[in-house]
């Protein structure tokens, strides 16, 4: 550290807002009272003692002095540059002053002691790196000003305080910088202040030229682009002026499209309003793009395209009835709308308070039952224009209304687009897949559906790129889905729902014939009369191959079938013309995977032994046979209670627990040995346990079950039954009877158990059906038991299974 000593009297020469640190050499101006005052009392003092004039500088900050001042020498008195007189002073080293004293003339004198500033000797490492490093930047700051001459004076300085004290010539330095540079007495702490302090001069200084460069490439650019774009449009005029064109901009070119196409009035306003805007806009401005988008967009829409519909009414019924075999209550429901709309026509009801007549049908079924294809039927039979928009797995409330058209990437939403697609404005529209749709953040697609779906709402539907309205109401919308639940219900609301519960065999049959078979020998490369399927085999492949609601896995057996007979052909292993009989199945394509309950061996049956019972049930893909087992504990394990296995929901344990419940206060009046299942544990285990299951249509199933455990009497093959069953013993009604009436069908069930109250259901039930089942209607589950129940063997008593 440095140290003091060297006790001197000087006269004070005042600086104000400028610091002189010690080395460097300034010119003073003698014409200023208090600096003239000062070298006269330094001369005054110098007379009697040898040596150069001694003054004290002391830099002034808004009228305070500072603590250390700098020992100065008069080096020469005359005349300035500019004619005036002045003084050139070196500064030699630092003072810190004490208190004020008297002397001669008239300056302020002041006591103070000289500042020994002496560096250690030698300089340790890290003070000569520091050295090298204030150098450096030093060197590079003279050069980026050119000052080649100081660069040499900078690195023949070898003193730390001398180096560090040179930067007060830096112009750059603040008046409080350089006081601080002054006050530290430290020379090695002055050095790395001030190679901070030129550090940092140097980082500002390199953004600032970034930035100059940037701000210099844009200008550039910026002129550049506009010589370009004056160029272009000169080359354009001389070839307009070659062609004999007439000189018209881009908007000209808008304004004449908008008068020239026919569009709604409003629609006409909006899009002068846009044509207006893109004339004010430059021709780098993104809005002109964004603009010339919208105009293209609704230059495109078919405002005023509409198709005449075929009202033709025997001619719909009978496009409909060639193209898909069954789903009678779509086809009767089309040919009432085509009837209705005809005769509105006729009566001029076309259009009633701004709506036409559309229709918004949801044809809610199993896959495979043809909704989809039925759609573009609809469309041949009303000679409209048809159009499919996929909604699964939809996310986002954008893809349905649209995005606003100040986004990057901005489109109109699906059924815009989809209006825009069918170039006309009454198409038929399918909503595919509409209970698919899913929400998260973006928002709720289902839900921005609702406007487009209601027949009150939909002639003024507008979307959010297009922002003017869109009359919907001539459209005929069907939505398709598996699932009704999983529509959310203001949604379903909008809609008339078709059900479509699946083909009977027969059914599909006549589809297999009359166009899966047709369409499979055209993709396997054969003529109809090279290989023919029998009627029986096809009900084979219906019955026991393929055991589904629709007839997709129905025509893979076709087309796998049809593969083998072609391969077989073309190695030389089968002759043509062929004809698939039953009998070749097997042969082909290897064993049935459905075989009915009744044709299999009475020993193998599932209800071969008593607690087991058949069950109708609904699932996604349609109806289907469900089998409830149960089963008693071993009373030594004293496991008592209920035990419910096969991935079963609230619903269905509710009522597991309701039919013991039943059977423990009546089983005495129903002579079941009901003591069993006070000591016991029961288990009921319903099959196919991957598979989730809820419900409470299996009530009188899981009765039947606990009853022909407790009394030991066998199930019947052939029956099998749905209902709910409450505490007292009476059998509820259930949903979906024509589903399960089709599935106790296509597994082979001849007889059938359903609540007396779904007795009206069997009008949907179609009448072939009905013709194969024995349909019994209940009320109690006394009639079911009575029903289902096989009577015991020679009044012996089976034996009652027993779960370990």
């Amino acid at each position: 550290m440095a140290s003091t000593s060297t006790p001197l009297t000087l006269p004070v020469l005042p600086l104000d807002d400028e610091v002189v640190l010690p080395g460097m050499v300034v010119p003073l101006d003698l014409s200023d009272s208090e600096v003239r005052a000062a070298v006269e009392a330094a001369q005054a003092a110098a007379s009697s003692e040898p040596g150069k004039p001694k003054v004290l500088l002391v830099p002034r900050i808004d009228g305070r002095y500072a603590s250390t001042g700098v020992l100065g020498t008069v080096e020469q008195v005359g005349r300035l540059a500019d004619g005036d007189p002045g003084a050139l002073i070196r500064g030699r080293s630092r003072v810190k002053i004490g208190a004020g004293t008297t002397g001669p003339g008239a300056a302020l004198w002041v006591e103070g002691t000289m500042i020994d500033e002496s560096a250690p000797d030698p300089l340790p490492g890290h003070v000569t790196e520091l050295v090298k490093e204030y150098k450096a930047l030093a060197t590079s700051w003279l050069k980026k000003r050119g000052a080649w001459q100081v660069v040499d004076r900078v690195q023949a300085i070898d003193d730390v305080s001398a180096l560090a004290d040179n930067s007060g010539y830096s112009p750059f330095l603040t008046t409080d910088q350089k006081v601080e540079l002054l006050e530290t007495a430290d020379p090695v702490a002055r050095l790395k202040l001030a190679t901070q302090q030129l550090r940092d001069h140097l980082a500002e200084q390199d953004v600032a030229e970034s930035i100059a460069k940037d701000v210099q490439a844009g200008v550039d650019k910026q002129q550049r682009e506009f010589l370009l774009r004056r160029q272009l449009e000169a080359v354009r005029k001389e070839l307009r002026e070659l062609n004999g064109e007439s000189e018209a901009d881009e908007s000209d070119d808008y304004r004449a499209r908008v008068d020239a196409a026919d569009l709604p009035e409003k629609v006409r306003e909006a899009a002068l309003k846009e044509v207006d805007k893109l004339e004010r806009a430059s021709d780098q401005s993104p809005e002109g793009s964004w603009i010339r988008t919208w105009l293209d967009t609704v230059l495109e829409m078919p405002w005023n395209e509409r198709t005449e519909d075929a009202y033709d009414i025997q001619g719909a019924q009978a496009i409909l009835d060639t193209e898909h075999a069954g789903l009678e209550d779509v086809k009767e429901r089309i040919t009432e709308y085509l009837a209705v709309r005809k005769r509105r026509m006729d009566r001029g009801l076309g259009v009633i308070g701004g709506r036409r007549g559309g229709a918004v049908l949801a044809l809610v079924g199993p896959p495979g039952v043809g909704k989809t294809s039925l759609g573009e039927s609809v469309a041949h039979a009303m000679g409209r224009k048809f159009v499919r928009v996929a909604l699964g797995g939809v996310r986002d409330e954008a893809e349905i209304r649209g995005h606003r058209r100040t986004y990057v990437g901005a489109l109109p939403g699906r059924i815009v687009r989809a209006i825009k697609e069918a170039g006309s404005m009454n198409p038929v529209v399918l909503l595919d897949e509409i209970d698919k749709v899913g929400s998260d953040f973006r928002g709720d697609p289902a839900a921005a559906l609702l406007e487009v779906l209601d027949p009150a709402q939909n002639h003024t539907f507008r979307d959010h790129y297009l922002e003017v309205e869109l009359d919907l109401s001539d459209v005929v919308f069907l939505a398709t889905a598996n699932v009704l639940e999983a529509i959310p219900e203001a949604l379903a609301d909008r809609m008339e729902i078709v059900r479509l519960d699946g083909y009977t065999e027969d059914e599909k049959i006549v589809i297999a014939r009359d166009h899966l078979l047709p369409r499979q020998l055209e993709r396997a490369g054969l003529n109809k009369d090279e290989v023919t399927i029998d009627e029986s085999a096809l009900r084979r492949l219906a019955g026991e191959y393929t055991r589904e609601a629709g007839v997709r896995n129905l025509e893979r057996s076709i087309a796998r079938l049809l593969r083998k007979v072609a391969a077989q052909h073309e190695l030389g292993e089968r002759e043509l013309p062929f004809t698939v009989t039953d009998g070749d199945l097997r042969g082909l394509i290897g064993r049935p995977h459905h075989v009915p309950e009744s044709a299999q061996d009475p020993a193998e049956r599932r209800t071969a032994v008593p607690g087991v019972a058949t069950g109708l049930a609904v699932t996604g893909a349609g109806g289907d046979v469900l089998f409830v087992e149960a089963s008693l504990a071993d009373p030594e394990t004293g496991a008592a209670g209920l035990t419910l296995t096969g991935q079963l929901g609230d619903v269905m344990k509710e009522s597991a627990q309701i039919a013991l419940s039943f059977l423990r206060s009546h089983g005495a009046e129903l002579e079941l040995p009901v003591g069993d299942l006070k000591d016991r544990g029961v288990h009921i285990h319903f099959p196919a346990g991957a598979v989730p299951k809820d419900g409470p249509s299996a009530g009188i199933t899981m009765t039947t079950a606990l009853a022909s455990l407790l009394s030991g009497r066998l199930v019947r093959t052939d029956v099998a039954m749905t209902g709910e069953v409450s505490l007292t013993g009476r059998v509820l009604p259930i949903g979906g009877v024509k589903q399960k009436l089709l599935a106790a069908h296509r597994a082979g069930v001849t007889t059938v158990i359903i609540p007396k109250r779904n007795e009206p259901d069997l009008d949907d039930v179609p009448a072939e059906v009905l013709d194969k089942l024995d349909v019994h209607t209940v009320t109690d589950v006394r009639q079911v038991l009575e029903l289902a129940l096989a009577p015991a063997t020679n009044g012996a008593t089976p034996e009652v299974p027993v779960a370990a």
